[in-house]
């Protein structure tokens, strides 16, 4: 069961997410060592398709030593070798496969900063993400089975069940929204602890049906940089650099956030302080798959989560971008269904979603019922 569920996975990933194609070369890089029964389907689904797959293997552990000590010289010669190997990619596929998701935990702000600016932006926000087809996900292992509490085999099975979707039932549920949000100007959100107004007029609106992350199941925007005001409060846990946060709290006057609390204040605003744009906000989403209902710890699965949004700190997205730049992308996710205290989206005063459901005609094949 297992190898075929595997199997079906990397099928799609292969044809659906990267569509790779003859003669094209991929980097499948694994990030801890669990998800290399992944990456061995995908290699071997990709000579299917007659086309050049590579690989790279990284050890947290071992990136964590590396960056204890780190100097600009280092990272920027490290960053130009991996620089080059990603332009001579067509497409790309990432496994996270740590089996501790804390292991950078401990490390200095100011490593980590140098680690973002000089690799991270230039390697994957500059070079993948604009130039290759990607996608990014993470692979059952039992320390993601104890994140979310669940024994590992009870884990593989909420797993496949995610990721293995209909995404092209969801893709074509997705567009009522993405045509309704290319129409709207001002954004109300209400619930507990928040009460947040922006605009997201002429900022083109984006589904995301199973092409950049695996799950996925959201539909994207941003708002004008400088509209947002107001406060929220994010009731889901959320973890940046091996730390956990618990009720982040931000208050925002015309776009920037220019108050932060959470039960890390000093490494929350630490975060936020990495550069002018990490104060401002480069995505607000939606959350669709209706397999995903609570949070586990791990922002790809969380910012999924159905009647979830999500307001990011941080770089803004290539498919709707409103111009915000930073060497951060920090999704934080607030729940809206009964479960987590309710709360209601409003697009020019007319009500979209209540307690995370659509109340729209037209936007109701989004509700996790007419979904799976």
């Amino acid at each position: 069961m297992r190898d075929l569920r595997i199997q079906t996975l990397a099928k799609q990933l292969i044809h659906h997410s990267v569509c790779l194609k003859e003669q094209e070369k991929i980097l499948i890089e694994v990030i801890g060592e669990e998800g290399i029964p992944l990456a061995k389907e995908l290699m071997r689904q990709s000579y299917l398709v007659k086309a050049m797959p590579f690989f790279n293997i990284v050890n947290p552990s071992l990136l964590k030593d590396m960056l204890d000590g780190l100097t600009q010289e280092q990272i920027k010669l490290y960053a130009k070798q991996d620089t080059q190997r990603m332009k001579d990619m067509d497409a790309y596929i990432g496994i996270r496969a740590s089996s501790n998701p804390s292991e950078m935990a401990g490390i200095k702000n100011e490593k980590l900063k140098l680690y973002h600016e000089f690799y991270t932006v230039p390697v994957h926000f500059e070079e993948r993400v604009k130039h290759t087809k990607w996608c990014i996900l993470r692979y059952p292992n039992n320390s993601m089975a104890q994140m979310s509490r669940m024994n590992l085999e009870e884990f593989e099975d909420f797993y496949f069940n995610v990721c293995n979707l209909d995404y092209g039932k969801m893709s074509k549920a997705m567009d009522a929204l993405v045509d309704l949000m290319n129409q709207t100007d001002r954004v109300h959100i209400i619930g507990p602890g928040t009460d947040l107004t922006f605009s997201i007029k002429g900022i083109p609106a984006a589904k995301y049906e199973g092409t950049f992350n695996i799950p996925d199941g959201e539909v994207a925007s941003a708002p004008i940089k400088t509209s947002v005001n107001g406060y929220i409060t994010y009731h889901t846990e959320t973890s940046y650099n091996g730390c956990t946060f618990q009720n982040v709290y931000f208050e925002f006057e015309n776009g920037k956030i220019t108050k932060a609390t959470s039960n890390h204040t000093e490494e929350l605003n630490a975060i936020l302080d990495t550069d002018e744009g990490a104060r401002y906000i480069g995505e607000f989403a939606m959350g669709l798959n209706p397999y995903i209902e609570k949070p586990i710890g791990d922002t790809l699965f969380d910012e999924k989560i159905k009647g979830s949004f999500h307001f990011t700190p941080g770089d803004a997205l290539e498919e709707s971008d409103n111009g915000n730049r930073s060497s951060i992308h920090w999704d934080i996710v607030n729940i809206q269904t009964p479960e987590f205290g309710g709360g209601e989206i409003w697009f020019d005063n007319v009500l979209v979603r209540k307690d995370g459901k659509f109340v729209l005609e037209n936007l109701l094949p989004l509700n996790p019922e007419n979904l799976v």
